[in-house]
């Protein structure tokens, strides 16, 4: 069956995130151990994943898990949401733009409350593919089964009519499993090299 859509993963694949260590600076700051400012907002990371909170509620969350003023917890999301956006993936971006009209594109990613907003803004990707699952809107994430089903029923193609490109091997297995073309990210050439073997092979 021919290919007929195309949808790509974000951080690390869409956009390159590399570790800033925001989260060592604020420990170093704020006099803590490595690793408990993540033992002390899991749950809040967790919850913004699936929408379950707000940013206001983040934030308050921050300040109160912290023990830090407002100002102080907005200044540290500042630094998380840089880490978080990266920079943009230039030629895997241009690559997925090229694929239109001929292909439906979209992007699925596992987010946080506020990400739309702040990916638009730094990257236009509302403007680069036909639709965009966040994880945080539909308040499931991969490799939830339903969330790979969802992305397939927005873009009206069957599973086996679509590619998925992820850089984790448990996103991309996930994918495979319900029919989806998953293929692992690696690089830029691997990646647009299988894609473009899975578009001839399939007659897409």
């Amino acid at each position: 069956m021919a290919i007929r859509a195309a949808v790509f993963d974000i951080g690390d694949v869409l956009e390159i995130v590399p570790d800033l260590g925001a989260g060592r600076r604020w420990e170093a700051r704020l006099g803590f151990s490595e690793g408990e400012i993540g033992r002390r907002i899991a749950d809040i990371w967790a919850a913004g994943a699936i929408g379950a909170v707000t940013e206001d509620e983040v934030r308050q969350a921050i300040s109160d898990r912290l023990n830090v003023d407002v100002a102080q917890a907005d200044a540290f999301m500042t630094d998380v949401w840089e880490q978080y956006l990266g920079t943009g993936n230039s030629e895997l971006i241009e690559y997925c733009r090229g694929l239109r009209p001929r292909y439906r594109t979209g992007i699925l990613s596992n987010s946080f409350v506020g990400a739309r907003e702040r990916e638009q803004a730094a990257y236009g990707f509302e403007d680069l593919v036909d639709d965009i699952v966040y994880s945080h809107e539909v308040g499931m994430s991969k490799p939830d089964p339903r969330i790979y089903k969802l992305t397939c029923d927005r873009l009206e193609v069957r599973p086996e009519e679509m590619i998925f490109l992820d850089d984790l091997e448990p996103n991309v297995a996930a994918a495979r499993a319900v029919g989806i073309h998953g293929i692992h990210y690696r690089d830029n050439a691997q990646a647009i090299a299988e894609i473009e073997e899975l578009l001839t092979s399939a007659g897409g």
